[in-house]
């Protein structure tokens, strides 16, 4: 053993060593021994040829087994690069490359300026293979939230309305924050009583209206701007020419969105024929654009879909593509993937034909003007409307005979000032230009879903189908008693079906409540997901479902679109092998995104609402109680349609039992009832725009708050307590002490029984 040897042990170790390891590899044995190991350390140390981490030795441009990277790069190849987050370029010189080895199921779903934990094996001097241990930019290792300072530095207050900690942020960790501002912390090992955090980005301001919705971005981990190399492959796209393509130049296709849309890639005609009519759905061909194994792909995968919040939208596509060349703008040539299809008169869709085409949109239109041009008929573009409406009749009445669900339920629209600001909240109105829109899409999903079927080969050209599964039996029979409180009868001991329940909701709408019952009916529903195996779409009673009509903001339709061009030979940009491999998996990945959007976009509505209402504290509102829990009861006010919350503790005084299947709190004491859908005054408390929260008291219901006109019937669970509680005597026998009989010992009995027959 000599220092050269063990100083090219340390540097061809592929990660830091201690010791114990050293002395190990040289077979070093007694305390001679070891003492000359750890001089000779201890020199290579001083002179500077090794450093120490911990308890650990390592080169002085090595990294420690265990640190966070920051991904910088994604090859052609799918392969992953990083650099170590804690490197001074200008102390230790360039830094290694890492390269982030792939999970168990083959590939990575990092993206660059990622930061993750990892373990790191020295390859190279300046390499390193990497295995990831945990993300550190999700939401479980980092908080958010509003710095306050005070004397001994600052108090990170977090946004999110579930968290009881504050953490403690030392004056070097603070990162430029200015007291008040809106920061993302990471959170740092604490040996103490209180958490630790580090300022890592600044926000905004609390008072910048345009920090609410980036607070729910980071909270869910999205991000609203693209790599570099994303946006590179973004770059001198065009619209192609006409070759492959059915010329739709001529054809009056017009889209029809909100006035507050962002993105246009869907447009509609109908005309009509000898036996019903000819309808066409043009998409924007984002195919063409988006290719597999490209930045601009891996980026769209990993976000799934586009989350609209209710002043800006984090795409799924740059803004090159989203805003431009698949947005399909009055008289501009566009690349589409259309439907062509066929119904008869009684709605049933008899033939179609999915084409490749280039298109030129007549007219940008938006739901209220193409309602009152109906109802007016005046308009420019009337004679295209017309023929729409006609159409949809005919559709509308083939959804009611196959019993599609038709939930009621109230949607509330943020109204946002040119400045961001936010200036009120609405219910958003729904109108038969919403309903033709919705059923033209779809007829063209149904007939997506059904063009691949038609080739029967799912192994090479899958459908990514809408799976809505039928609810269970447990969910509905919580709900039944609830109904059956409002007259209304569900069937039971039976397969329920799309009609049946479609039945209890037509009967509803006559009552002043067919809200309050729409909402229980949907809580019973299964969340719908994506799946390449078809189960099916309750809500909408179809026995098939595809999603072919928003690839600019679903992946899932994207890859129905490849499928489509592979199945039919379209042409470049159809599914490839990898991804008919890994069709599943991708589904599930993108059904996941989806509901992540989901949880950011409602978790924003709540924070603006809340900030907009945090000017009202102390007035008071009408509303209904939309839900009711062990903890206190939900309740939407009319006006707003903004929800609050009205704590347990507020309730006039008493014991509260949860009816959970009355949907319902019970005083103990004083019988007093609390009944879902029940109409209530409220006062507002509380309103906190950084963490969304609405706080309510109840005025003048000190007897309670049920729905008028009811009969409230507890459930039977509940009555079945109380016969319980009526029964039980004052003093239950189970409760009695009984008087033990005294026992002897086996050795005294036998000493007893000797004695006895001795005498």
């Amino acid at each position: 053993m000599n220092k050269s040897k063990i100083l090219e042990f340390i540097s061809n170790s592929p990660a830091p060593v201690t010791k114990r390891e050293i002395a190990k590899a040289f077979h070093l044995k007694g305390s001679g021994p070891r003492v000359a190991m750890k001089k000779i350390l201890k020199e290579l140390y001083n002179e500077g040829s090794v450093t120490k981490q911990g308890g650990t030795y390592t080169i002085p441009a090595g990294l420690p087994a265990v640190c966070v990277v920051e991904i910088n790069g994604v090859d052609t190849d799918g392969d992953v690069f990083a650099i170590p987050v804690e490197w001074d370029d200008a102390v230790r010189g360039k830094a290694p490359r890492i390269e982030i080895a792939p999970d168990k199921k083959g590939h990575s779903t990092f993206a660059e300026g990622d930061r993750v934990m990892v373990r790191l094996k020295r390859i190279t001097p300046e390499l390193y293979e990497a295995r990831s241990i945990k993300r550190m930019d999700t939401p479980q290792n980092q908080v958010m939230g509003m710095l306050r300072f005070h004397k001994k530095g600052a108090i990170l207050q977090p946004a999110d309305k579930k968290s009881r900690d504050e953490y403690e942020v030392v004056q070097s960790e603070m990162g430029g924050a200015d007291d008040g501002d809106l920061v993302v912390g990471e959170i740092q090992p604490s040996n103490g009583r209180k958490k630790r955090a580090r300022v890592v980005e600044v926000i905004g301001k609390r008072d910048d209206p345009k920090a609410i919705s980036i607070i729910s971005m980071h909270e869910q981990g999205l991000k609203e701007k693209f790599p570099a190399r994303v946006l590179k492959d973004a770059e001198n796209l065009k619209v192609p020419d006409l070759k492959g393509r059915e010329d739709m130049r001529q054809i009056p296709l017009v889209t029809i969105d909100g006035a507050d849309a962002r993105d246009f890639d869907d447009a509609v005609f109908a005309e009509k024929t000898e036996t019903g009519f000819h309808l066409i759905v043009a998409i924007a061909d984002v195919s063409h654009y988006v290719q597999t194994e490209t930045p601009l792909d891996d980026e769209a995968q990993r976000r799934g879909n586009s989350t609209y919040f209710p002043d800006r939208v984090v795409p799924m596509l740059p803004e090159a593509l989203s805003n431009d060349l698949c947005s399909l703008r009055p008289r501009e040539n566009r690349a589409c993937l259309a439907a062509h299809m066929w119904i008869d008169n009684e709605g049933q869709l008899k033939k179609y034909k999915f084409v490749r085409g280039l298109m030129r949109s007549e007219a940008r239109l938006i739901y209220e003007e193409v309602q009152t041009a109906f109802d007016t008929q005046k308009h420019d573009q009337i004679s295209v409307i017309n023929p729409l409406y006609e159409a949809y009749k005919v559709l509308d009445k083939a959804r009611h005979k196959r019993g599609a669900l038709d939930l009621d339920l109230p949607e509330r629209q943020i109204i946002i000032d040119d400045k961001g600001n936010m200036t009120g909240v609405t219910k958003r109105m729904r109108l038969d230009s919403h309903k033709l829109v919705e059923e033209f899409m779809i007829l063209a999903n149904v007939a997506a879903a059904s063009a691949l079927e038609d080739k029967r080969a799912p192994e090479k050209f899958p459908c990514v189908y809408r799976v809505h599964e039928r609810p269970s039996p447990a969910k509905l029979d919580s709900a039944r008693e609830f109904i059956e409180s409002f007259g209304l009868s569900m069937p039971k001991g039976q397969v329920v079906q799309p009609s049946q329940i479609n039945n209890i909701l037509q009967k509803a709408a006559t009552l002043p409540y067919s809200s309050l019952i729409s909402t229980v009916i949907l809580r019973t529903q299964s969340q719908a997901v994506y799946s390449s195996n078809n189960k099916g779409h309750f809500g909408l009673a179809l026995e098939r479902y595809g999603h072919f009509t928003s690839p600019i903001r679903r992946y899932a339709d994207l890859l129905v679109h490849r499928s489509l061009v592979a199945a039919y030979g379209l042409g470049k940009g159809g599914i490839d092998v990898g991804e008919v491999a890994r069709i599943e998996e991708i589904c599930q990945h993108i059904s996941t995104t989806e509901r992540t959007s989901m949880v950011a976009e409602r978790s924003a509505v709540d924070r603006f609402t809340a900030a907009f209402l945090s000017e009202h504290v102390g007035a008071q509102f009408e509303g209904k109680i939309t839900g009711v829990t062990r903890f206190g009861l939900f309740v939407m006010l009319d006006e707003s349609g903004a929800d609050g919350i009205v704590p347990m503790r507020s309730l006039p005084d008493d014991y509260y039992i949860h009816d959970e299947a009355a949907h319902a709190l019970i005083g103990r004491k004083s019988r007093r009832i609390f009944q879902l859908g029940a109409p209530v005054t409220v006062k507002l408390k509380e309103a906190d725009g950084l963490t969304g929260s609405t706080v309510l008291n109840l005025v003048g219901h000190e007897k309670g708050a049920q729905v008028p006109g009811v009969e409230f019937k507890p459930s039977n669970a509940e009555q079945e307590a109380r016969r319980n509680l009526r029964n039980k005597p004052s003093k239950p026998q189970d409760f009695q002490r009984k008087k033990k009989k005294k026992t002897t010992p086996k050795h005294k009995k036998k000493k007893q029984n000797k004695n006895k027959s001795d005498s």
